[in-house]
């Protein structure tokens, strides 16, 4: 599938771009319990998204910076305190050797940043990183290790089958440091308590 560079709007053609996609409680799937997957792409070709509520266990910005070679003794006392404590998140089970990170619009690089919306993009080149460990990344950006993606048409199969709800985004809880919390903000946006949920599908 291939990530468009001008992002449909949900409210008028029915796609979810964007958006962020809440699972049902009874997913079935385990990879996909209780996740937060903020979509980057939906179209008839098929759908890719990030999940933002699960880390990466025994993995961190600066282990990965040093994976990749981009960090030394030298350069990691130069890094911003705040980019060495990032966490990495696992996107999903898609290719997940490969990195992602979805950022505040501040940063844009024209040759390889996709715009998502007015206030969120998507980079995956090593080129972010380097800026990032530098401090002269983006103000707000998650880091994910895999994507999320779906074939044509599973997706809405997916959700008329009362396996996820959507919620519109919004930069607090996209970027917020305490993944624990998300899912139940993310389901409060939608006047939801998780304790009352039952298995009913729908969207806002």
């Amino acid at each position: 599938m291939t990530l468009r560079r001008q992002p449909r709007k949900f409210t008028n053609s029915g796609y979810l771009d964007g958006q962020l996609l809440i699972a049902m409680p009874a997913m079935a799937d385990r990879r996909f319990a209780r996740s937060v997957i903020y979509m980057c792409a939906h179209s008839d070709e098929g759908a890719m998204g990030l999940i933002i509520n699960q880390r990466a266990p025994n993995l961190s910005f600066a282990d990965l910076l040093e994976r990749l070679q981009l960090l030394d003794e030298e350069s990691e006392a130069n890094i911003p305190p705040e980019v060495l404590r990032m966490a990495i998140h696992v996107g999903g089970p898609v290719e997940p050797e490969r990195g992602f990170v979805l950022h505040s619009s501040d940063y844009f690089t024209p040759s390889s940043t996709l715009p998502i919306s007015d206030e969120v993009c998507l980079t995956a080149t090593i080129d972010i990183l380097k800026a990032l460990a530098a401090g002269e990344g983006p103000n707000k950006a998650i880091l994910a290790l895999g994507y999320a993606g779906w074939a044509p048409g599973q997706l809405e199969s997916e959700i008329h089958a009362n396996g996820w709800l959507s919620c519109q985004a919004d930069l607090d809880l996209i970027f917020d440091l305490d993944v624990e919390e998300k899912y139940e903000r993310a389901l409060s946006k939608l006047g939801i308590d998780p304790m009352h949920l039952v298995n009913a599908a729908g969207h806002a």
